[in-house]
């Protein structure tokens, strides 16, 4: 029996390495990443399609430009702030909840902390990157009932 291609509600399971534009590894998927592939939001689109008709144990290189990955940077989403705003314990790094001049709440990144002030930064942090990405299909199954009214795989998929 001919094994199923990566397509429209197929759940993929896949490991995959990232790497910056100079080929600094990024991230590595230990175990491979299980999604329902067909636009469901569970893989960056770009990605998607560098896998469509694919099967297990093809693998694809893909580049992906800032705005086929994280988007490009904005400025304006930085803000400095009063740290004291924060509290005591706020730290290069953490995540803080805000909300600025009525607008609807952000998640910011503590980028730097200097003269009472805090930097955050509600950029993704790989936004303004050109991404390359090496992937392996592991395994592809049709997905379940289930799963396509969830928009989610629940299970992976084994070879």
């Amino acid at each position: 029996m001919k094994p199923v291609a990566v397509g429209p509600d197929t759940v993929v399971s896949v490991k995959i390495e990232m790497y910056d534009a100079q080929g600094a590894l990024l991230q590595a998927s230990s175990e491979p990443v299980t999604y329902l592939h067909g636009g469901y939001g569970g893989l960056l689109e770009a990605l998607e399609a560098a896998l469509e008709g694919r099967h297990p144990g093809e693998s694809i290189k893909a580049q992906l430009e800032p705005e086929q990955a994280f988007g490009e940077y904005d400025a304006s989403l930085l803000r400095v702030e009063p740290a004291a705003r924060y509290g005591a314990g706020l730290r290069i790094g953490m995540e803080v909840e805000d909300a600025f001049e009525g607008a609807a709440p952000r998640r910011y990144t503590v980028t730097d902390l200097a003269g009472g002030k805090a930097v955050l930064d509600a950029n993704h942090p790989l936004a303004g990157m050109a991404l390359r990405f090496f992937c392996t299909i592991t395994a592809v199954r049709q997905a379940t009932k289930e799963e396509l009214r969830s928009r989610e795989a629940f299970h992976r998929c084994d070879p």
